[in-house]
């Protein structure tokens, strides 16, 4: 799976430097190409991030652009399998995912591709369980879900005690539906802040908003 605008959003958004304090460890759950991982390094100097995934073209591909950047002392990109890690041996004040969020009736028979994209590899309650097991206290957990998922989403994480602190619905344009929404999520219970973003304005060009939020990560 390349670089694509679910990953910019998530890296750019999650964790906004008005938390403190600022996250030390963090884990990118499917890092695919590393993308994610490397945006929380430019974000966090100081932090350690490890990046997972179960596909092995993905990890090499991880592992290579991680030894290519400027950030490369900060990142652990290592192969494991969410469903099955192992729960009690580090606690993060970050987690991030940009999940496999399609259904199985739509699998098109590429193994690795189908991985990535179908929930079948990472049903969201296997991800919410463990990832509210691995949540330090005072940490929070990120990711970005097609728009139609979000409240059986959000119902998943309360049933964990993960409570929604922040809310961004997306849409490509003012005239089109949303169509994916970021979500932040604690464990300790207090209004939500939610917001929406709209990617290009009348002229397809990159909104103010948008701009600002990813102007940090495109050349």
């Amino acid at each position: 799976m390349k670089v694509g605008t679910d990953g910019v959003l998530l890296g750019a958004w999650a964790c906004p430097h008005t938390e403190q304090p600022l996250p030390m460890k963090c884990l990118d759950i499917g890092t695919g190409t590393g993308l994610i991982a490397l945006m929380l390094a430019q974000r966090f100097p100081t932090a350690s991030i490890t990046g997972i995934d179960i596909d092995d073209a993905s990890i090499e591909q991880a592992k290579e652009n991680v030894e290519a950047s400027p950030f490369k002392e900060q990142i652990l990109i290592k192969k494991l399998d969410f469903n099955i890690i192992n729960l009690h041996s580090n606690k993060y004040e970050l987690i991030v995912s940009n999940p496999p969020f399609y259904k199985e009736e739509t699998l098109g028979g590429k193994q690795a591709r189908d991985a990535a994209r179908h929930t079948t590899s990472l049903p969201f309650n296997t991800l919410v369980e463990n990832a509210s097991k691995m949540l330090s206290e005072n940490g929070v957990f990120s990711v970005i879900i097609p728009y139609a998922e979000a409240p059986s989403f959000i119902s998943i994480c309360a049933f964990n005690k993960l409570y929604l602190h922040r809310r961004l619905d997306v849409r490509s344009s003012e005239r089109k539906p949303f169509k994916r929404t970021l979500l932040e999520f604690g464990k300790t219970l207090f209004p939500a802040q939610t917001d929406t973003l709209t990617l290009q304005d009348t002229h397809n060009s990159r909104t103010a908003e948008y701009a600002q939020l990813t102007g940090a990560f495109y050349i």
